[in-house]
């Protein structure tokens, strides 16, 4: 675990430079009465000393603040607070707050949580509904998900027409993706099949998503579109929010398609795992980090028809209930690090014979 009890209430440092949002944030996280907030801090200078001093399990943080933002004391929180409590980012719901909220990711924040921008339309519903699981879900995950008890390399299924380029590379993620995409994208490489990642974040997240990942690693990252053409070697990210399958176009190219998935988690996994294990011809999935069990419904298709379904070994994970989830049901065909899924990705795009990794 990372340091937190394993009984009485969950501790909070609140982080915001707003005085009303304070208030309203302790009274929503004390509202059950399982959470108590045990500081608060005005700027992220304030943030870092508070965390040094009460030991928090948990920060909610905001991004703009004066003196020093929620982007730098997340960095230094982390680094410098030992145990680490989790930092969990309350952001704008706007493309600049996207933006900011995946920098905070990237420095070491644990999850986040949007919200509007100005005062008036500070949604304090959403925030209720929300904030409080989200806590408490932190409580509970370990800073690394332990190993499964299950063999590392289960018995390979049998695979449709083997030798076969992939023609379809679909992933579900969900907290800790916006930092294992990069690794795995850049250890894929540029690849003829098109990429289609259904990321659990809200609507404008991805578009920024979207856009940091063809920046960091170069490859052609778009936020799709539906009824669009999904090109080959791109990297398609479902809209934030929306759910979607892959179908087949009027070309006879992939397009993605409005949907509904089985679960509360959107864009779904299972929905977009299920969808191409029925349209693609030799489909390849991959399940990476992300509490629950999205993902693994779409794989069980894809074991059904002998296809191939990568899944991020649990302890890599920033928290590992899907991959566990994929695996305690046995639809997992290699359980790998990021850049070793990447590389096989590659491979498999190219017809390669399967590795002895």
């Amino acid at each position: 675990m990372s340091g937190m009890p394993e009984s009485g209430p969950i501790r909070a440092l609140v982080v915001d430079d707003s005085g009303f949002m304070r208030i309203a944030l302790r009274k929503i996280i004390e509202a059950d009465g399982d959470i108590r907030v045990v500081g608060e801090a005005r700027n992220g200078r304030e943030a870092i000393r508070l965390a040094q001093e009460l030991k928090p399990d948990v920060v909610t943080m905001d991004i703009v603040m004066p003196e020093m933002d929620g982007i730098e004391a997340t960095r230094r929180i982390v680094k410098e607070v030992a145990p680490a409590p989790r930092v969990v980012m309350v952001s704008a719901s706007t493309q600049e707050g996207a933006d900011a909220t995946l920098k905070a990711l990237r420095a070491g924040a644990a999850d986040f949580i949007s919200k509007s921008t100005s005062f008036a339309d500070t949604d304090l519903g959403s925030l209720d509904a929300e904030l409080r699981q989200r806590l408490r879900q932190w409580r509970a995950a370990p800073s690394r998900s332990p190993r499964s008890p299950v063999q590392d390399k289960p018995e390979a299924m049998p695979e449709a027409a083997p030798g076969t380029p992939a023609d379809l590379v679909v992933i579900a993620a969900s907290t800790g993706g916006p930092v294992a995409l990069p690794v795995l994208l850049s250890a894929m490489g540029v690849i003829e099949p098109p990429v289609v990642i259904a990321q659990h974040m809200p609507e404008v997240f991805t578009r920024s998503l979207a856009d940091h990942l063809a920046s960091e690693i170069g490859l052609d990252v778009r936020e799709g579109a539906m009824h669009a053409r999904i090109a080959p070697r791109t990297v398609t990210i479902i809209p934030g929010g929306q759910d979607a399958v892959v179908a087949f176009g009027r070309t006879g190219s992939f397009e993605l398609r409005p949907g509904v998935g089985p679960g509360l988690v959107h864009p779904s996994g299972d929905l977009l795992l299920q969808s191409a294990a029925l349209t693609a011809r030799a489909p390849v999935a991959v399940i990476l980090t992300g509490m629950g069990s999205d993902g693994t419904g779409g794989a069980a298709a894809f074991r059904r028809r002998g296809r191939p379904v990568l899944v991020q070994t649990p302890e890599s994970c920033v928290v590992g209930g899907m991959p566990s989830a994929a695996i305690a049901a046995g639809v997992a065909t290699e359980i790998l690090d990021l850049e070793r899924i990447g590389r096989k990705l590659a491979m498999l795009s190219r017809g390669s014979a399967p590795s002895q990794e």
